[in-house]
C-alpha cells in the first residue's frame, strides 16, 4: 500500500469507506465530505498495486472555515495544532498497520505543511465506546485534555499528542 494526497476524484470510494465506518467515524454526505477534503490541510488515501484505495485520513488546521464542534474545542482550546477529523480503512485493508503509517505521515507532513503546529488533534469515541481506537491512540502517545458531549448525542475523548 502506498499512501498519497486525495483527490476529487477518490471522494466515491471515500465516501463508501467512511460509511461503512460509522459509528467509529461520523455520518456524512457525499458533497460534505469532499467539503472537508477540499478544506484539509493534509488528505491522504492508501492505495494498493491495483489501484485499491483501502482507507483515508483528513486533517484540519486553525483557522479553518468548518463548523465541526469537535474542531471547534480544540479551536478555542489551541493556537497551534493539526486536527484529525477522521480516518477510516476498509475492513479487508485493517489491521495490517495503515493507521500507524497514517498517523507517522500526518507528522511527517505537518511538519512540512503546518511547521508552527505544535499539537496533533483528534477524538475517540467514549459513547459509543470504542476500546479498539482509545488503545490504539494512548500507544501512540495521545492523551485526554477533555470530554465533550457532541450535538449528535455521542460522549467523546478529547486527545492531543504533541508534535
Amino acid at each position: 500500500m502506498r499512501l498519497r494526497d486525495y483527490t476529487a476524484a477518490d471522494l466515491e470510494v471515500v465516501h463508501a469507506i467512511n460509511q461503512a465506518e460509522v459509528p467509529a467515524v461520523g455520518d456524512e454526505t457525499r458533497e460534505a465530505l469532499g467539503r472537508i477534503g477540499e478544506l484539509s490541510t493534509i488528505a491522504l488515501v492508501a492505495e494498493d498495486d491495483d489501484g485499491v484505495v483501502g482507507g483515508f485520513c483528513m486533517v484540519l488546521e486553525p483557522g479553518t472555515e468548518y463548523e465541526s464542534g469537535n474542531y471547534r474545542w480544540f479551536e478555542d482550546r489551541y493556537d497551534s495544532f493539526v486536527y484529525l477529523d477522521r480516518v477510516a480503512i476498509a475492513p479487508a485493508f485493517q489491521r495490517q498497520g495503515l493507521g500507524r503509517r497514517f498517523y507517522d505521515e500526518v507528522e511527517r507532513l505537518a511538519a512540512e505543511r503546518c511547521p508552527d503546529a505544535e499539537h496533533f488533534t483528534l477524538e475517540v469515541n467514549l459513547r459509543p465506546r470504542n476500546d479498539t481506537s482509545l488503545a490504539f491512540h494512548a500507544a501512540l502517545g495521545f492523551v485526554e485534555v477533555g470530554q465533550r458531549e457532541t450535538s449528535y448525542g455521542a460522549l467523546v475523548s478529547m486527545m492531543a499528542k504533541p508534535l
